[in-house]
């Protein structure tokens, strides 16, 4: 019978929550705890470290201190290559952000006639290759949490008319394709590169050559990769094409966007690399304030050089110490 007892007390207390302590029973309950807000993951080393590192040992701080603000964000990391333990690399980048409890971005970067022979030309030799090194990598990241923004400016390019015709099929196919492997994985978002607003300025030609692309089937698309435009203007670019798009949404790179883009009478065909004046953007993060807006990135990683192009630039994707003390201190 006690225990009876016992157990009826304990439902009563339940059902009326009318059980209190000395504390006082009235007071309503604790709010639920809100949903963390996702932290996208660091690089502990990499170029903007090493240089943090170097100023402060010959007492240059605040050269260090500013270009700590690239060395302290997250940034993207790029796969652009075949060189012998890529997927190991993505594989590790995954685990070890899981293991921080944050997300990382990955960025493909291998497409057939990649940058249409620019100063970022290359590539995977065939479509075969490309399907090898799509299915790698997208099996390196697979069971992790990771944001993969889809091969910048391979879209653009073709509405640029800088590949044939049969290459452009090619390449809707094979994007088409890598979308598909890396949503084998629910826990892998897509974003398909659509370019950015100071590019093909005709909507609708972007929007047809997104869904040539498969992006139906992805998160989304990113805007503004490697590029200056201001955030104001990519929300009104991204909102355009998202509406064609059944309200698809969207990320930003705003990693060198501060001060917007440099205009032609200012540095000629140099606007869109490695241009003077310009300054890093707002930091990462999926508090963007705009619905269709996911995420603001740091897709292009600050400081690297966008090509051989101005006076002193290295080759692209190099480190560039002055470049990158200039975006961080204008």
């Amino acid at each position: 019978m006690r225990v009876r007892s016992a157990v009826l007390a304990v439902v009563i207390c339940v059902s009326l929550a009318a059980c209190s302590d000395s504390t006082g029973g009235d007071d309503p309950p604790p709010a639920p705890s809100p949903s963390p807000v996702e932290q996208f993951y660091v690089e502990p080393v990499g170029p903007a470290v090493g240089q943090v590192q170097v100023w402060d040992a010959e007492g240059r701080s605040a050269d260090a201190a500013a270009v700590r603000r690239i060395a302290d964000a997250p940034t993207a990391v790029w796969f652009a290559d075949a060189a012998p333990g890529f997927a190991e690399r993505a594989r590790a980048l995954v685990a070890s952000a899981a293991a921080a409890g944050r997300t990382p971005v990955l960025v493909p970067y291998y497409v057939p006639q990649r940058d249409c022979g620019g100063h970022s030309g290359g590539g995977a030799p065939d479509a075969g290759a490309y399907r090898d090194w799509i299915g790698q990598l997208a099996g390196a990241v697979h069971g992790s949490s990771a944001l993969v923004v889809l091969e910048p400016d391979a879209v653009t390019h073709v509405l640029q008319g800088c590949i044939s015709a049969s290459a452009a099929d090619e390449r809707y196919t094979l994007l088409g394709e890598a979308i598909r492997a890396f949503k084998a994985d629910p826990g892998v978002r897509v974003y398909l590169d659509g370019g950015n607003p100071g590019w093909v300025k005709d909507v609708d030609r972007v929007v047809e050559a997104l869904r040539r692309a498969g992006v139906a089937e992805a998160d989304g698309f990113s805007l503004n990769v490697a590029n200056f435009e201001t955030t104001d203007a990519n929300i009104g670019y991204g909102t355009a094409i998202s509406d064609r798009l059944g309200g698809a949404h969207f990320v930003i790179d705003t990693s060198r966007n501060g001060n917007g883009p440099a205009t032609t009478a200012d540095s000629g065909d140099g606007h869109w690399c490695n241009p003077p004046g310009r300054a890093l953007g707002p930091a990462p993060t999926r508090e963007t304030g705009h619905d269709r807006v996911d995420a603001y990135l740091w897709v292009k990683r600050p400081g690297e050089s966008d090509g051989a192009c101005g006076e002193g630039a290295p080759e692209a994707g190099q480190w560039w110490p002055d470049y990158a003390l200039a975006l961080a201190t204008n």
